[in-house]
């Protein structure tokens, strides 16, 4: 995940690691950044998805576009 925001120690574009997801209705991460800070409560508000979680979401999009 990357940061979408600027957050408490953590600028706008950090790269991080989710280290805990959480919730059902209400999905939620812990996240640790590079540089060492780790913060809880974490939603699409303020994190950018990368990876398999990017490609996982973009197909997901595609296919409620193409149903609606």
């Amino acid at each position: 995940m990357t940061a979408k925001v600027d957050l408490p120690g953590v600028p706008e574009g950090t790269e991080g690691k989710v280290i805990l997801a959480n919730g059902f209705n209400w999905l939620r991460y812990r996240v640790r950044f590079d540089g060492g800070v780790e913060l809880p409560d974490l939603d699409e508000r303020h994190l950018t998805p990368r990876g398999r979680t990017a490609r996982r979401l973009a197909r997901k999009a595609e296919r409620a576009a193409r149903a609606g």
